[in-house]
């Protein structure tokens, strides 16, 4: 099965989703607003801490996930999903965890070796810097890719893990923490993995790593990195500049928010125009793009890895699923918004708005952004000659959403409204 371009992701976080045979209706949401992909986070066991990145069995499902009335057998319920998603037209994807297990997993006990120890016995945790201060996981244990005794056992129990994930109709693979585990141990099993399963997809996940790291991570034959469009202000240079970098090596994955960040309603205050303008951007900007259930919905309780249950499903009154719709067939229909090329920011007389120039060098295509950053005042935009900012010397379309389709004049003059964005799309 060929994967589909383009790469349109709806992350089903499963606990708000709840058990595996609840999942339809969310799929059923997620192919009527035009996402191609499914991203499940974690469905394997967790230890204690219920977390689900502290996987306990690579084997076991998380009983969260089961529902215990059903005469159905664990795999035969998760069967259900994944068949109702083949229906939809939707390919799956899931989290692959190497670089750490749950504290109490019996795989310490049982393969030591694979692990890295502190003093006194004690098996390490992973820890991040936030702000310059260490916070360590305590509930989990880092296996040790580098220095094992046991590096084909290791190898091989994780090349295991992905085949019976394929076995289960799993195509894609989001690999967290990527950069924390060695390239040579990426490079084996994404050649290995796709020797057996060609159309297999793997993205690195490299928040919060240098860019050198990210930049080495997609040497090993990731497909796709996560960039940092996010965190972006629409201002400083350098997120240009590590989208050129990245989009050299491989493509990239922008969002507005994740399970790992804040909602985005929450971040500005319910403000759904300026939320509607993050996710515009992120589907166009990047060859892919993810977003995380209840965005549609202008959700403002974050997702927790731990505690979220399907209980915290929120009622807000906000629908924008038309919306997503839209710019998800606007990526979907022009191979320009499927890749990761080459971009130009033009400064405007008008310092709130901005104009983003995308050029293909795969196809003829070019795409125009007008972007007004001022989240609560009009601001006019003019132009003599839009043809100033393109290389091609044919009129542009407009594909705005909440515009008619139309072929737009060279002398341009619009007013936009607080957050709005427009598109232009031409072909050399």
């Amino acid at each position: 099965m060929k994967p589909p371009r383009p790469m349109i992701i709806y992350n089903l976080f499963p606990l708000l989703a709840g058990p595996f045979l609840r999942w339809r209706p969310h799929l059923e949401r997620a192919a009527a607003m035009g996402f191609s992909w499914i991203f499940v986070n974690p469905i394997q066991r967790p230890g204690k801490s219920r977390s689900l990145y502290a996987v306990d069995s690579y084997q076991a499902f998380d009983p969260r996930l089961l529902d215990p009335g059903s005469p159905l057998a664990p795999e035969a319920q998760l069967e259900t999903a994944m068949a109702a998603a083949r229906e939809l037209g939707l390919h799956m994807m899931t989290d692959l965890v190497a670089d750490h297990c749950a504290i109490d997993s019996d795989l310490v006990e049982r393969h030591p070796d694979w692990f890295v120890w502190e003093g006194a016995g004690r098996v390490a945790r992973p820890f991040c810097l936030d702000g310059g201060k260490q916070v360590v996981w305590t509930d989990l244990a880092k296996f040790d890719h580098r220095h094992t005794r046991d590096p084909e056992g290791l190898y091989r129990y994780f090349a295991d893990v992905v085949a019976a994930l394929c076995r289960r109709g799993f195509h894609a693979f989001r690999c967290d923490a990527a950069y924390q585990v060695p390239t040579a141990f990426w490079t084996r099993l994404i050649r290995e993995t796709k020797a057996a399963h060609p159309d297999a997809v793997f993205l690195a996940e490299t928040l919060g790593c240098p860019l050198d790291t990210s930049l080495r991570l997609a040497g090993a034959g990731f497909d796709y990195l996560f960039n940092s469009l996010k965190w972006w202000d629409y201002r400083a240079p350098w997120l240009p500049k590590q989208y050129l970098l990245m989009g050299e090596v491989a493509q990239t994955v922008s969002f507005a928010e994740s399970h790992d960040t804040p909602r985005l309603a929450e971040e500005l205050d319910g403000h759904l125009e300026a939320c509607q303008q993050r996710y515009l951007v992120s589907a166009l900007f990047s060859a892919a793009v993810m977003m995380p259930m209840g965005f549609e919905f202008g959700f403002r309780r974050r997702l927790h890895v731990a505690r979220t249950r399907p209980e915290d499903w929120e009622t807000t009154g906000v629908d924008l699923t038309a919306y997503i719709r839209r710019a998800n067939a606007i990526k979907a229909s022009h191979a320009i918004f499927q890749e990761d090329s080459a971009i130009a920011l033009h400064p405007y007389a008008d310092d709130n708005l901005l104009v983003i120039w995308k050029g293909s060098a795969r196809t003829r295509e070019e795409a125009l952004f007008i972007l007004n950053r001022d989240l609560h005042g009009e601001h006019a935009f003019h132009c003599d000659n839009l043809g100033w900012f393109v290389q091609s010397g044919a009129p542009l379309a407009d594909l705005s959403p909440g515009h008619e389709p139309r072929r737009v004049p060279s002398a341009f003059h619009h007013t936009l409204r607080p957050a709005e964005v427009l598109v232009f799309v031409v072909r050399r």
